[in-house]
């Protein structure tokens, strides 16, 4: 595990495990939803790296410029693949400080799996300001390859937490939890004008043509998110009763790559040697009383 400091902010990132955050404090207080001490399940950690794509692709299969392909599915969401691969495997430290780490991850491509190699490259920043995680992906193979980026942050939910951000459409699923539909955000919940958490509905949706930020009140304070294009996408998962929430900056909406071609999905075409990046930034500030 690695820590960093700068300022009022803290962190702890663990490269060995998905190359995920483990913690985000300001001010002693949690940002991110912290990991509990000895988890060894990704999904309790606090942020974690999404590639080579983001989010659910239906039945794990998916046909790209002729080739047919099939992932392997983990068994609690079977029979869909999710998130890629990038969380389920360590990554490798290039450069470390007190602020900052970076970090690369290798994939040789896998006919039993995803068939085109990549690199991945994640710098985690710690600044006076807050946080930057600048993630990456270069096709290192010889063939076009489909490719998306996300971030997984989970954030610490207060009992007045609030959530404010704009977008333009919210995509309804099916029964299967698949992209059916796009409709109003109102469709499932609008959180342009603020909307208290309590008050919300179940919601694990993506929302498309996201401004790129998110506040995030609650605890006295206010929490911003920011990503950079292409993340135009976010996936908000809320579960009523949870102690944490998810405002997640993706390149493309879920199962993008089984869309109908017309459709701007944000799905990628990546040319060997090409690469594909987007950034996270999170700040807070105090909010008056």
């Amino acid at each position: 595990m690695i820590r960093l400091e700068a300022g009022d902010w803290r962190a702890t990132v663990a490269p060995e495990q998905g190359g995920a955050v483990l913690s985000l404090d300001w001010q002693g207080q949690p940002v991110f939803r912290p990991t509990p001490d000895g988890a060894t399940d990704i999904l309790d950690t606090a942020c974690f790296p999404l590639a080579p794509y983001a989010n659910r692709i239906a039945d794990g299969r998916f046909v790209f410029d002729g080739r047919p392909v099939r992932l392997t599915a983990l068994d609690r969401f079977a029979p869909h693949a999710l998130h890629g691969d990038a969380w389920l495997l360590p990554w490798t430290v290039e450069n470390q400080t007190e602020r900052r780490v970076e970090m690369t991850l290798d994939w040789p491509g896998d006919e039993a799996g995803w068939p085109w190699p990549w690199r991945a490259h994640q710098v985690i920043d710690l600044t006076e300001q807050g946080l930057t995680i600048t993630l990456s992906m270069t096709n290192t193979g010889e063939a076009v390859m489909p490719a998306g980026l996300g971030l997984h942050p989970y954030f610490h939910r207060y009992s007045d937490s609030r959530l404010t951000l704009s977008a333009q459409g919210v995509w309804i699923t099916d029964a299967r939890e698949i992209p059916e539909r796009l409709a109003s955000p109102a469709g499932i919940a609008d959180w342009s004008n603020g909307l208290a958490l309590a008050d919300a509905p179940f919601v694990d949706h993506a929302y498309a043509g996201w401004s790129g930020e998110a506040l995030l009140d609650g605890g006295g304070r206010r929490v911003t998110l920011t990503a950079d294009a292409p993340a135009r996408w976010t996936q908000v998962y809320a579960p009523t009763g949870a102690d944490f929430f998810c405002v997640e900056p993706v390149t493309h909406r879920p199962d993008a790559h089984n869309a109908p071609s017309s459709e701007q999905t944000g799905l990628q075409r990546l040319a060997p040697g090409r690469s594909l990046g987007m950034a996270m930034m999170v700040s807070a500030v105090e909010l008056p009383l």
